[in-house]
């Protein structure tokens, strides 16, 4: 097994224990929803200790029940990281992308330094310099020196 194929087999062994260990250890069976969010937990306390407290704003929308709640909160995570793996997998494709170019132009340049000498044309006929060169666009891409050049 590689080594990427035994982080990612730990990491899910422990998401699952993050969520299973909860549920065998018994936390949260003393409360009256034993896995309320961290809201609903700050509006308990608040209300303990400040039984006059009133909010500052109320919610623009308000759900019809708690599993239609958390319903749109796991739509609002998944949103959220769809977004994410398609950034970092642009990021990746591009880097990729690059490395690919750069290796190719390094293989051409390599095979365009090698390659001096006689051509099949070499026999004196003019030549355009279509498919000349290195395959690389830049200074004398395209341009035959020596004989057979056409400029004899």
């Amino acid at each position: 097994m590689s080594r990427n194929a035994r982080i990612n087999t730990l990491l899910l062994l422990l998401v699952a224990a993050l969520a299973v260990i909860p549920l065998v250890f018994g936390l949260g069976d003393h409360k009256e929803e034993p896995f309320a969010g961290a809201d609903g937990e700050a509006e308990t306390a608040i209300t303990e200790l400040h039984p006059d407290y009133e909010p500052w704003f109320s919610p623009l929308y308000e759900p019809p029940s708690g599993e239609i709640e958390s319903a749109l909160f796991a739509l609002q995570a998944a949103l959220g990281a769809g977004v994410l793996a398609y950034y970092f997998g642009l990021r990746r494709g591009r880097r990729q992308g690059e490395a690919r170019t750069r290796e190719l132009i390094a293989a051409d340049a390599g095979a365009g330094a090698a390659g001096t000498g006689a051509d099949a044309d070499s026999a004196g006929a003019e030549d355009t310099g279509a498919g000349a060169g290195t395959g690389a666009a830049g200074p004398g891409a395209g341009v035959r020196t020596g004989p057979g050049d056409g400029r004899d």
